[in-house]
């Protein structure tokens, strides 16, 4: 189910395999979002040809729009999204912290209400389970509860029980051969919280461990001691997902501390608010500056935006607020990220990842 290939000589940067039911991925790998089953402006071709190996969808939002009986009958989310690679789906625990879902908890889970018609609709970890069964993902996560940043120790520890109950109880109603188990570990920004939400889960034995509550307003260096005291508990033969970071220098930094598998709406979200991403660092496609070099997004980038059109015309569309320029550097930012997990990855598994990711920051930081 999941290898480690080759560990760095320097840090805690591991190269694995994820075998899944539907395929092969490569680790270190960065999961583009297709929340509403699609990656937004981009076709599958597209990210295929970027490298795409996993995207991850909302159960949530599917389960509400278009509903889990359209994607039954189409068999499945592979064949609905006409995606033949790996697909991971979200529980709609993150929606919880979102003002516009009203979440009510209890006992029995969370109570949302629908962002499309206002319709209330209770979540329980048995009926998220058999949602993500019917949509037939590779990788379910079991529902967890999510405190907002900022949240005091006693309604952190309330998470911790909770999403430690609500795992069991995923377990018990799991039934889909070849569908993998994720759960998710909490904790704030608690030490002691952190801890024993990692080792309450590692005991249950999931597929797989994710790392949740971060990047959500806390400092960059409160959340790598958050990621480090994490993964000190989860269990080194299982892969390590750390949800929602998808910064560059971030995601190398989770790497060199033993993180697997991310996935984020950062580089997407930023494109289409004018952010490239190079190896020298971002800039703002927009700025009247660009209108006049007529040269790739990025020196030596093999995508399809870099080798068939200039700044200048991109910087042009964005400016105009054409969607086309959108695409094109969404696309090229799916692609760096892509592009830089196998650099990454390469780098793994030949002892030099420490160096690579020096170098890299120092280059994009400057």
């Amino acid at each position: 189910m999941f290898e480690i290939e080759a560990n760095d000589r320097k840090t805690e940067a591991r190269a694995g395999v994820l075998q899944t039911e539907n395929y092969r991925v490569k680790t270190p790998v960065f999961m583009p979002v297709a929340t509403k089953g699609s990656v937004k402006t981009l076709s599958n071709h597209e990210l295929i040809g970027a490298g795409v190996e996993a995207l991850i969808s909302n159960a949530l939002l599917l389960y509400l729009k278009p509903g889990i009986d359209v994607i039954s009958d189409a068999g499945g989310l592979h064949r609905f999204m006409n995606w033949k690679r790996a697909i991971f789906t979200d529980n709609g625990g993150f929606q919880a912290i979102r003002e516009e879902f009203s979440p009510v908890f209890s006992k029995k889970g969370i109570t949302f209400s629908s962002p499309f018609d206002s319709s209330r609709h209770l979540i329980t970890p048995e009926k998220i389970i058999g949602i993500q069964e019917v949509l037939r993902s590779d990788v379910a996560l079991a529902l967890d509860d999510c405190p907002s940043y900022g949240t005091g120790y006693n309604r952190a520890e309330d998470s911790v029980k909770r999403t430690t109950q609500w795992a069991k109880r995923s377990l018990d109603v799991k039934s889909r051969e070849g569908q993998l188990l994720f759960c998710i570990a909490h904790g704030g920004v608690f030490h002691e919280l952190r801890i024993r939400s990692a080792e309450e889960l590692a005991e249950l034995n999931f597929d797989g461990y994710a790392i949740g509550g971060l990047s959500i307003g806390e400092p960059k260096k409160v959340m790598m001691e958050m990621i480090e005291i994490s993964i000190k508990a989860i269990p080194r033969e299982k892969p390590r997902y750390l949800m929602g970071v998808g910064s560059p220098v971030e995601v190398l930094d989770a790497i060199a501390r033993g993180v697997d598998i991310f996935d984020s709406a950062f580089p997407t979200r930023n494109a289409r608010h004018n952010a490239v991403y190079t190896e020298k660092g971002k800039y703002n496609i927009a700025k009247a500056k660009n209108l006049m070099l007529f040269e790739a997004l990025e020196e030596g980038c093999s995508c399809y935006a870099c080798k068939h059109y200039t700044r200048a015309y991109i910087s042009h569309l964005m400016r105009v607020y054409e969607a086309l320029g959108m695409r094109l550097v969404t696309l090229h930012n799916i692609h760096f990220m892509e592009r830089l997990m196998r650099n990454a990855r390469e780098a793994i598994v030949t002892g030099e990842f420490d160096e690579f990711r020096e170098m890299f920051k120092n280059s994009f930081l400057s």
